[in-house]
Order: structure tokens, then sequence, then C-alpha cells
């Protein structure tokens, strides 16, 4: 069973609503001028991790996207965000009507908090925290004076990993609001390239079975209000038990990366070939 808090309630929800196996998912990026930022990539990255969690509990997902009606170059810029963010492409993406058919049946309406809900009729509301630089933070981007094509860029210049932003938002509980600093970022950066070694490590090992705790652990988080934070702080546990098979620990991370789509495995088969 998964269940989400709607923001309407307050309230524990079981998704899908009705005797299905498909959960149908909208998320709505705020129509505005400002462009797309910080708080909209949370939005998407909030929609992907719910799709990834439902299909984890056995549930087919589908996923509708609503935008403003964005100029060529901030679509094309949105499209390269979500891409390096490892946001998996929507169903279908429409600009927003004033009716709100496009999204009326789906299941789950996913919206940055205190933004109108324009095209959600029913099914449940969740608001995704707000996003802000710390104040006078350097290389951290301001959505009010930022463009979105220059946005993701700003976050992660070329060179370094953009899905260290999204382990950074992934660390937060998804209704609290969250700060970026440059700090922030750069320990997101270093626990991802140490774990990737610590899975291309575990890789050259003997599969051995995910333990039955974790798996039930995770599950369990991921089916209460989507609580990823705690599956990260699962992993970190997982690293350092002295109990569990270094075959093990690499198919623990490999399982849980497909709902945190942090690319875990990449280095995996780097350090064989380095060494011959």
């Amino acid at each position: 069973m998964l269940r989400i808090v709607d923001t309407r309630t307050g309230h524990l929800v079981e998704i899908p609503s009705v005797s299905r196996h498909l959960l149908s998912i909208c998320v709505h990026l705020a129509a505005g001028d400002a462009g797309i930022g910080l708080g909209d990539l949370r939005v998407l990255l909030v929609g992907d991790v719910l799709a990834r969690t439902a299909e984890l509990h056995g549930l087919q997902s589908r996923t509708f996207l609503t935008t403003p009606d964005l100029p060529h170059e901030r679509a094309r810029a949105l499209d390269r965000a979500m891409s390096a963010l490892g946001v998996r492409p929507p169903a279908t993406v429409s600009v927003h009507h004033p009716n709100g058919t496009f999204c009326a049946a789906a299941d789950v309406h996913v919206h940055a908090y205190g933004t109108a809900a324009q095209d959600a009729v029913g099914g449940v509301r969740i608001d995704v925290g707000q996003v802000s630089p710390a104040s006078g933070e350097r290389g951290v981007p301001d959505r009010a004076r930022l463009p979105s094509p220059g946005l993701l860029e700003a976050v992660a210049p070329e060179g370094s990993d953009p899905l260290a932003l999204r382990m950074l938002m992934l660390g937060h509980a998804y209704r609290t609001p969250v700060v970026v600093t440059g700090t922030a970022l750069e320990e997101a950066r270093w626990t991802l390239a140490d774990w990737r070694q610590l899975v291309a490590g575990w890789a050259q090992e003997p599969s051995r079975p995910i333990p039955a705790d974790v798996v039930r652990h995770a599950h369990d988080a991921l089916a209460d209000d989507l609580g990823v934070p705690a599956v990260l702080d699962a992993l970190l546990t997982v690293a350092t038990r002295a109990d569990v098979p270094a075959g093990a620990k690499f198919e623990t991370f490999a399982f849980l990366d497909r709902v945190l789509g942090l690319d875990l495995a990449r280095e995996v088969g780097h350090q064989h070939r380095a060494a011959t």
C-alpha cells in the first residue's frame, strides 16, 4: 500500500484511490514570467521519485507535465535540466489549460508550495517545499535573477555532477524547504563519488541477497509519504555494516537506486579496466 499526505486535508491517503494498478501523476510547473527555478526542478524531481516508488511497489505509473507557455529556448533548457537530473521524460507535456481538463483524472497532483491549483480537479494534492539559495552564497543561483537556460549550469558547472543537486534535494522530506549552499552541494558530490567507488568495488564480489530488514525498512519508508531521506540513511548504515557481505551491499545499493536515480553503479567495471 502506497500512501501520501493530501495537502488539502493533512491526512494520509492511499494511492491510487481505487483498486487498480496504474498510478496517474500530474506535475504542475508554476505559470509566471520568472522562468524555471530551483523550486520547479524539485517539483519535477518529486514527481519522478513518486513514479519510481510506485513501480517499486508493483504499480505502473504514468506522468503528465503541465507548464507555462515557455519560449522555445526555455523549453529546451527545461528538457536538458530534466535529463541531467535523471528525471524520466513525462508521457505527455501540455501548456496549462484554464479549464483544467488535461490532468482532471490524475490520482496525484504535484505542485510547488503556495502555487495555484491550475489544471487540478480531483485526486490528491501534494505541495513541494520551497528551494532557495543561502543569502549571499556564491555559486548558487537565485530564481529571481537567473533565466532558465542557465539554471542547471549555475548549480552544476561543466565538469561537475548535476546529480549532486538531486541527492541534496532527496535528503530532505519533500514538504520541507531546502536551502541550497555551495557547501551542501560539495558534500553531496563527495558522497556520490564515494558511494560509486564503493559500489564498483562490491560489484567484483559474489552476489548475495539483500538483507530482508533493509528491504522491509525501505519499502515501509517509501510507502509512508515518500520517506526518501530514510532510504538514504539506510544506505549509509548498510555501507558500514560488518554483517552484510560486499555482494549484498552491491545488490542493496543497485536495488534502491531504482528509486533514488543517482546512477550509483556508474563506476562498475572502471576499476577492473584501470587495473588491466
